[in-house]
């Protein structure tokens, strides 16, 4: 297990759409345990495989701390509702803007046996889901701030 650079924004890997995953090998559970790790280290929520440069449809979550969440080949079924709040990414380090997510996503994944399963969640899970899985197609929740974004330092004063 290591922790991996995390790719920032400006680098064009984050751009680009991933690909499926059809089988997971060594290599993949390595990168996988890496994610975690590579999360974890960054004091992250979230973390998809392009932001360690890696163009997988793989993302590991957890909003906890407690309960690590690993997705592979995830597609959202249904969202509904609505939340509005701040959000942050590693790929853009140091800022947060504005981001409307619905506040209630389902999601189909596989696991690293690549088992399909369902994952529910709401508030900061749905958002964190919503976040990551826009990576996978080559978006930054950049793209989706409302107004301007923020340095986190400034709002942190502000406290």
């Amino acid at each position: 297990m290591a922790i991996r650079n995390i790719r920032e924004i400006g680098d064009p890997v984050l751009n680009k759409k991933c690909k499926e995953v059809t089988e997971v090998s060594e290599r993949t559970l390595e990168l996988i345990d890496d994610m975690f790790d590579t999360m974890y280290e960054a004091d992250g929520v979230g973390l998809a495989a392009p932001q360690v440069g890696i163009l997988k449809r793989i993302v590991t979550i957890d909003v906890t701390g407690e309960d690590p969440i690993l997705l592979i080949n995830p597609v959202i079924l249904e969202s509904s509702g609505e939340q509005r709040g701040n959000e942050g990414c590693l790929s853009v380090p140091g800022k947060t803007g504005i981001v409307t997510r619905p506040n209630y996503v389902k999601v189909q994944a596989y696991n690293e046996n690549m088992e399909p399963f369902e994952l529910e969640g709401t508030e900061l899970l749905a958002r964190a889901i919503c976040h990551e899985l826009e990576h996978l197609d080559g978006h930054l929740y950049v793209e989706k701030v409302e107004g301007e974004l923020m340095n986190i330092a400034d709002l942190e004063q502000e406290e």
